[in-house]
């Protein structure tokens, strides 16, 4: 099969190394030239929870592209995929289809920029959610910190040729599970992506953030009202892997319990092919965390979970502890808060006098 990977950073760049090593033809496309070239001479070094490996592999800048492309996945960071596409529009035709690979609401606005260029845009996207971790750690070095699967369907929840043979070239990578409700699925992982996001106000691992019960409790807030946004867009959240919707609902403290023996959960699973004594990770937390402290970059929070809160506003949702979230994280960007414990101690008490604590 032949792929075009846009972004070759952890999720896009592990897919692309798997696909090429079972014999797919992938072209692996990035905008840092350095990692471009560093892909082409000496191929991708990877490293992490299945042990070391050097996949060779194909690789240009965007600008090397040449038409026609066909099946294109989009693997950039939420913010950017607009202007990935845009780009790829005098290389494309009706023939093209685009996988949104990456975290966020991407696939209506891929759509209407196809429209908008005279293009069959509803026809030409297909939703993901790729489930497993990783860090793009130097120029043609990444590291794969979790394993997890890859949910994949057309956004009409038709069974395609095109969905059965890139779920083929991905089962490479992991286990592929087709969707016939890929938005919902969508909305799920940018719902439970609320106490992601929760975890990158502190420079700490995992286990001192949501593994603690007085934190988790501040997420769980959160991450309930998140659903509460997508109820009120009429999205009914389906659970995926360790993620139960049913959990963040809590009417009692027997609820509340059971939510936070659920996280404790999630975080094992996380962890558990991670085996520090052969390998010493680099990334220790999210991928939001990772942008903030080892890229010094903006992360995609704005473009993912700013928009949920979008969506909530559409329709008069209340979206303050969301709001108050991501304000948080903006500010750090912004280089106008610190990470900390601190920003913990706010968010609690900010849960605590709008009323919306777990019981």
């Amino acid at each position: 099969m032949q792929v075009t990977i846009i972004g070759a950073g952890a999720i896009g760049g592990l897919a692309g190394a798997y696909m090429s090593q079972a014999g797919h033809e992938v072209l692996l496309v990035d905008r840092w030239a350095e990692h471009v070239a560093a892909l082409n001479s000496q191929g991708l070094a990877i490293d992490g929870v299945r042990g070391s490996l050097r996949v060779p592999v194909r690789a240009a800048t965007p600008e090397q592209l040449t038409a026609p492309l066909g099946a294109v996945l989009v693997a950039t960071k939420s913010q950017h995929t607009l202007d990935a596409v845009r780009q790829l529009l005098p290389l494309i035709n009706a023939d093209t289809y685009i996988v949104s690979f990456q975290n966020g609401f991407n696939e209506p606005d891929i759509q209407d920029l196809l429209s908008a260029a005279g293009l069959p845009g509803s026809g030409m996207v297909i939703g993901s959610i790729p489930n497993y971790g990783g860090a793009l750690v130097d120029p043609g070095h990444i590291e794969f910190v979790h394993e997890g699967p890859i949910q994949l369907g057309e956004l009409d929840g038709r069974s395609t040729p095109r969905l059965a043979a890139l779920a083929e070239a991905l089962g490479s990578l992991t286990t592929v599970q087709l969707s016939d409700n890929i938005w919902g699925q969508i909305w799920s992982k940018e719902v439970y992506s609320a106490q992601v996001v929760f975890s990158a106000l502190v420079d700490a691992r995992i286990h001192e953030t949501l593994g603690q019960e007085r934190w988790a409790r501040v997420a769980g807030a959160i991450v309930r009202e998140a659903l509460e946004i997508a109820a009120a867009n009429g999205i009914t959240v389906p659970a995926f892997d360790f993620f139960d919707p049913a959990n963040y609902k809590p009417v009692t403290a027997a609820d509340t319990q059971r939510l936070l023996d659920n996280i404790q959960h999630a975080i094992w699973l996380l962890k558990k092919d991670q085996k520090p004594a052969v390998h010493q990770f680099k990334k220790k937390g999210s991928g939001i965390w990772w942008d903030i402290v080892y890229r010094q970059r903006p992360s995609e929070v704005r473009a993912s979970n700013g928009r949920l809160i979008e969506y909530g506003r559409r329709v008069g949702a209340d979206v303050r502890l969301n709001q108050k979230l991501c304000n948080m994280i903006y500010e750090i960007e912004a280089g106008e808060r610190a990470l900390g414990f601190h920003n913990y101690e706010e968010l609690e008490a900010f849960v605590a006098a709008s009323g919306r604590s777990l019981p």
